[in-house]
């Protein structure tokens, strides 16, 4: 369900259905991925002035869409996380998942992607 002030149909309501769809894919969780949706949509409603109220942050930042992460600080690689390499290695049905670590799932998973 898409924020308060989102009527159905609109160009917002399909970029929530999107960016959720999009969360869950990557192995988020519903809740999660809805949470992330709604943040989205409403920082972008705020920067196009479509909402009552905006947040400094939500106006005079750079887009969600452009920084993905840039604000992080977070050090070392990037990628996907031990759940969804889980979830993704689930999907090809590979042996043995259950019992690997994070680097063995990213392997296993691009070996058999590759295959």
């Amino acid at each position: 369900m898409p924020p308060r002030g989102v009527k159905k149909g609109t160009k917002r309501a399909r970029q929530y259905e999107h960016i959720k769809d999009s969360a869950k894919d990557r192995g988020m969780s519903e809740d999660r991925a809805e949470e992330v949706a709604a943040r989205t949509v409403n920082k972008e409603r705020a920067r196009a002035g479509e909402s009552r109220t905006a947040s400094r942050s939500s106006t005079r930042d750079i887009s969600s869409g452009r920084r993905g992460g840039i604000r992080s600080h977070r050090k070392g690689p990037r990628g996907q996380t031990k759940d969804q390499l889980y979830n993704e290695a689930k999907r090809l049905n590979i042996k043995g998942r259950s019992r690997m670590n994070k680097r063995q799932l990213l392997a296993a998973v691009n070996r058999k992607k590759n295959a």
